[in-house]
């Protein structure tokens, strides 16, 4: 227990030192994390740390998909679909098939296996190439797919990989079953994320307690994916849903206090969840090192060439196509969603960063056959998987910053940033007069004595003199008026989320004014309990 502790800390002390560094250096803190756990894989003495595939599938996964769907705008998603399912299952299945013949005719691994490999390698991580990215201001519409992509393709890939394990321990294949297996289980999954996303909102409405509300929203990434994962399926696609669902639905049905302090929270989480899997990853070095001596390292060497080379090349040859033939065979797409341009899809090709569910992926196969023999290649099939995530993470990782600028993406973000931040202050502005005349008319009724109604203008008339500023003052006013600010702030809450589904603002420029809202009713909230000023 001790030597456990001591480890925890250690990694905890790294993740720090890490972070220190890396916001030095100006380099994306995944890759420095992986090559820290490099060095602690080889330092001698420190105790060996072997990733367990059931902690991340069973227990990290679904925290990091469920946050990353919430976080995830509903509404984008929905209008990239298209591109999203086309990497998503398309580029997955393809690059699969790829690997697999690669590895059958080069390699001399049987079909099975290189099936084996191929889902395997196939999907891009969710994790790594976001935490890369967002650092990097590309335009949102990248950023979008790419998050769509990283939620999906681990499901495709994982039911993939399920169907060639079966395949390779019994010889047993039907195209057809398999077929109808997936879409059972993508329907499947689908309806009953929806389900539990929406019975987490009713149950977290009804609790009434921050505390108990953040609980429930920990709890439920493992009810949408254990149950469907259990039957059979991946457990992705329903946390997806059910992060989606809570994203779209939640605005209006999570109180200010428990979003507050949610968003804390969850941040901690992810943060800590995230920099683990990157440490660890990079800390399956000596594990694998001890295992070397059973295979030619030449051998090992060209697979993971060779593979690393099959996925970089088949993500360029889905893209171009994926993104032309559609719109070469629908016009009014075409018309009513123009080709994008070159650089950003020569960006997506680029970006195809492998990460842990692979490796997770890589560790659960099993040891022995369903005949009692040795599962063929898996050691072979466990290097050429760290190799490829080691390889396209660090390489691929570092060049990504000069890429962006080579591509003159970072000039198309500003852009749309302008045209974002334009749209967010006509937001504000607007949700500014709804609550004016809110006001009004309560001043009318005769519901707010003229004392008070004198200090709620002055405020109204403050914060919008402050309006073109990133953010508002957060000054407080009298409580006398606690009660009719409350609904103010419901009225400007219920405008700002009538323009997100008409689609005048984004999902980042929503979460922003409303994290602005939520701030200035739990100061309400705080005074109305006898607290005085809300602690900073």
């Amino acid at each position: 227990m001790t030597t456990t502790i001591e480890t925890i800390l250690l990694l905890l002390a790294v993740l720090v030192i890490v972070a220190v560094v890396a916001r030095r250096l100006d380099i994306a803190p995944s890759i420095l994390l992986v090559v820290a756990g490099i060095a602690l894989a080889l330092t001698p003495g420190l105790p060996r740390i072997e990733l367990a595939p059931e902690l991340v599938l069973l227990g990290i996964l679904p925290p990091l998909i469920y946050s990353a769907g919430v976080a995830m705008s509903w509404r984008e998603f929905r209008f990239n679909l298209r591109p999203i399912a086309l990497f998503a299952f398309g580029c997955v299945v393809f690059t699969t098939c790829a690997v697999a013949a690669a590895a059958h005719w080069l390699l001399g691994m049987p079909l099975a296996i290189g099936f084996v490999l191929g889902a395997i390698v196939a999907p891009p991580d969710a994790v790594a190439p976001l935490a890369i990215v967002r650092r990097l201001g590309v335009p949102r519409r990248l950023v979008v797919i790419l998050e769509g992509e990283g939620l999906a393709n681990d499901a495709t890939a994982l039911v993939l990989y399920r169907f060639a394990v079966v395949a390779a321990s019994t010889g047993l294949f039907s195209l057809d079953k398999a077929a109808a297996d997936f879409a059972l289980i993508v329907v499947g999954e689908i309806a009953f994320g929806i389900a539990v996303g929406w019975a987490s909102l009713r149950l977290r409405r009804w609790a009434g307690d921050p505390r108990v509300e953040i609980t429930l929203s920990l709890m439920t990434p493992y009810a949408a994916y254990l149950l469907p994962q259990h039957l059979g399926g991946s457990g992705v696609l329903a946390t997806v849903a059910a992060g989606l669902f809570v994203s779209w639905n939640g605005p209006l049905l999570i109180p200010a206090a428990t979003r507050l302090q949610g968003i804390f929270f969850w941040d901690l989480v992810v943060y800590l969840l995230e920099g683990f899997v990157f440490l660890v990853t990079g800390m399956q070095t000596r594990t694998l090192f001890i295992r070397m001596h059973e295979i030619p390292w030449q051998h090992v060497a060209y697979a993971i060439l060779l593979t690393v080379a099959v996925v970089i090349a088949t993500r360029f040859i889905w893209v171009f196509p994926a993104a032309l033939l559609p719109r070469w065979l629908n016009r009014s797409l075409a018309r009513r969603d123009p080709l994008p341009p070159w650089p950003w899809l020569f960006f997506l090709g680029f970006v195809g960063v492998r990460g842990v569910v692979s490796l997770a992926a890589a560790l659960a196969i099993p040891f022995f056959t369903a005949a009692g023999e040795a599962f063929p290649d898996r050691d072979l099939i466990l290097f050429v998987t760290f190799g490829v995530i080691v390889i396209t993470l660090i390489g691929q990782g570092l060049l990504l910053p000069s890429l962006v600028r080579w591509l003159g993406l970072a000039q198309h973000a500003a852009d749309e940033q302008q045209r974002e931040h334009e749209a967010e202050l006509a937001a504000r502005s607007g949700a500014l007069k709804v609550a004016y005349r809110r006001l009004e008319q309560f001043a009318a009724d005769g519901r707010v004595s003229p004392k008070a109604l004198k200090v709620l203008r002055a405020r109204h008339d403050y914060r919008a003199g402050r309006l073109p500023q990133t953010s508002p003052d957060g000054i407080d006013v009298t409580a006398v008026a606690a009660d009719v600010r409350i609904e103010l702030i419901a009225a400007e809450r219920e405008y700002i989320y009538s323009l997100l589904q008409a689609g005048q603002i984004t999902d980042e420029a929503r979460r922003r004014i409303e994290r602005e809202l939520d701030l200035e009713e739990a100061g309400v909230a705080f005074k109305q309990e006898g607290g005085g000023e809300p602690p900073l």
